[in-house]
Formats: structure tokens, sequence, C-alpha cells
């Protein structure tokens, strides 16, 4: 489990943790980090990775030379294990809500497709983000991928930069075998999460396209039967927002042949602030091989622009809803998950959907087709 944390003055890069509240079985030292963008100084930005943990249990910890212990639950290494999922946070009422609703979800990871903090170049608001999260991402391992508002976008400087988020959100790129912080897929409890960059290149040249074929290229369906892909602009999308553009168009093309051989289970998209559940797809239409595609953007931002349906929605287009809300993917065993996704705007969590889905590597019709 990687640790971080900021603090305004400087302190050891450090974190005591263990079994018992008192926090002192264990020691591990790592990192300080920090960076500048135009007069913003983000001051000191620590990284440890504490281990190796037991799984499912609770630690408690404490970082550099304060006293406050937290504690954390490590997700189990065998089925069940439940996911919450969700986008495009931001930092408003309505996220509050959604992360109280995921907090008593009793999850074991957080699973988040960009769009975190909704920084547009305003460097203070990663600061009030992390106070934001800090009682639920203290808690459990949040693992998460960039969307279009965690890009600094100051064109006259440069195109595209992801300077706070890598330096802030270290995701376990290197493990992966990925060179970019921005991509990189885990394994846990028999579940192979891939975590792709919409805002970075992708096209059949890129590194990030060969890393993805290289990654898939080595599953092991007897070791993870679950195959799970997010990031953050959608390839199918019924709503009149964000539809045709570059990153969903481009990137399907250049990477949805890779995903359908693979026979990924699930694609989880977000940018879209609403909920949508298609079939399972491939090339624009039905197929029983392909993955169930979810996006679920809906995560609390509000930004003005409300989205709406296209009436009637298309065949493939099975369940959608203009509310906030989350997901959780409850993988009960090596055949079976449950999706569930949980609306917000009823002053309590309403359950809107529900249903059960088996992976494609129990299906012999589908076998055939790996890579």
């Amino acid at each position: 489990m990687r640790i971080s944390w900021f603090t305004l003055y400087p302190t050891r890069a450090t974190v005591q943790y263990g079994l018992t509240p008192t926090a002192d079985s264990f020691n591990a030292t790592g990192v300080t980090d920090s960076y500048r963008y135009l007069l913003y100084y983000s001051g000191p930005i620590h990284n440890v990775v504490i281990g190796p943990l037991n799984s499912n249990e609770i630690y408690y910890y404490r970082l550099g030379n304060s006293t406050k212990v937290y504690t954390m639950k490590t997700p189990p290494s065998q089925f069940p294990i439940k996911f919450a999922t969700v986008g495009d946070l931001g930092q408003i009422e309505y996220t509050k809500t959604t992360l109280e609703y995921i907090s008593n979800s009793t999850y074991d990871m957080l699973l988040l497709a960009g769009d975190l903090s909704y920084v547009n170049t305003i460097q203070e608001q990663w600061e009030s983000f992390g106070r934001l999260i800090e009682p639920f991402a203290s808690q459990r391992p949040w693992m998460v991928t960039t969307g279009d508002h965690d890009v600094e976008k100051i064109y006259i400087l440069h195109r595209r930069s992801f300077t706070a988020y890598n330096t802030r959100w270290v995701m376990p790129f290197e493990e992966s075998g990925s060179n970019s912080n921005q991509y990189y897929s885990f394994e846990v409890a028999g579940v192979h999460v891939i975590m792709l960059g919409s805002y970075t290149d992708f096209d059949s040249k890129s590194d990030q396209y060969k890393w993805l074929q290289g990654d898939l290229n080595k599953l092991d369906r007897g070791k993870t039967p679950w195959v799970v892909v997010m990031f953050h602009a959608p390839w199918y999308n019924s709503n009149s927002l964000h539809r045709g553009e570059y990153e969903s168009v481009e990137m399907k093309a250049s990477m949805e042949d890779l995903l359908y051989k693979a026979r990924v289970d699930l694609v989880i998209s977000t940018h879209i602030h609403a909920y949508e559940r298609f079939t399972r797809l491939y090339n624009g239409n039905a197929d029983m091989c392909g993955p169930v595609y979810i996006t679920i953007g809906d995560g609390g931002n509000n930004d003005n622009y409300n989205p709406y349906f296209a009436d009637p929605p298309p065949d493939i287009s099975l369940f959608r809803e203009r509310s906030y809300g989350h997901g959780t993917l409850e993988v009960a065993n090596t055949t079976h998950a449950l999706w569930t996704w949980i609306r917000n705007n009823d002053d309590k969590p309403v359950i809107s959907e529900s249903l059960w889905f088996t992976t494609l590597s129990s299906d012999s019709a589908c076998k055939a087709s790996y890579l």
C-alpha cells in the first residue's frame, strides 16, 4: 500500500504502522517530492510504500512526526471483493453526499475514472479536494486515472500537462511495466484491473497502445478470471454531451479490437454527468463476446451542462438516468458478479439498478478469440 500526504513544512517521509492502535510495530521510509506551477508551490508531498501486509486486515498507521493515528483496511486476496466505482467527483455538496453513501457501502477498493478535484489549473483546488476526501481515502485504497479536468491547459506553456496529478497521485505504473502514470494495471482477489489514459497518446504506434497489448497478452484467466478496464472519455454514449469527441472516437478506433479479443468483461467510463449501461458490445453492435459498457460520471460535480439523452434510446442502451450516484461491483466468485447503481437524488441512497452477470472467461463460446 502507498500512503501519500501533504504538509506545509518539511517532515520525515516515514510511516509507522501495525495491527494494534499503538501503530508502532513496523516502520517504512519513502520519498518527498514537490512541484511548481506558475506562481504556485505545492509544499512537501510525501510518498511511502508499506508492507508486505496481510489481506483483509485493519491496520493502524501514523505519518511522519504526527501523533494522529489513522486506520485502513486492506483488500481481500480472494473472492468475494467489492469495488466502489465513481467519476467526475468535484467538490460540491453533491460530492459530499456521494462520498458519504460510498463510505456506507462497506467497499474494499475505490476505482475513480478521472476528473478528481476539478482543479482547472487552480492548484489550491487540489488541497481542498485532499481535505474533503481524507476521511475516506485514508481508510481504503483508491485507484484512479485522469480526466480532462485533471489536465493543466495553459497552451502558451504546454499543450497538456499532468504535473500536479503525477506528483500527488502516484499509481503503480512501474510495477505493471508501464512507463507512464497515466496508464497501468493491477491484480486483486482474482480481478485484473486496467486503467487507461484518455488524454495521452493512444494510437497504434503509441507507448500506451503497445503497453496495453502486452498487458492483455500476459493475462492468465485461470488466476484472474475477471478483467475490468477503466478510462475517462466513453466510447459509447447516447447523450447529447461529449458526443464525437476525439478522445472517444479515436481511442475506440485504436483500442476496441484489443479489448474485444482479450474478452474484457466490463468497461467503465465517466465524463458524462449521468448514468448509462449498454449491453455487451463490439464495433457498435450487440455482441455476446464483447464487454459490458457502463458510463458513471455522475459522482457529484455540476458544471452547468446538464446532459440530455437521445430519445428514443438506441437498442444497445439498456438503462440510463440523469442523477448523481455511484456504482458497486461485487465479484462473488470466479464466474458471477453483481453490478449495482445507487442514485443520490432521494435524500438517501436508492438502488436504481442491480443485475448479475457472468465473466466471459467462463463462456465456452467466447474463449477461442483470446489474444
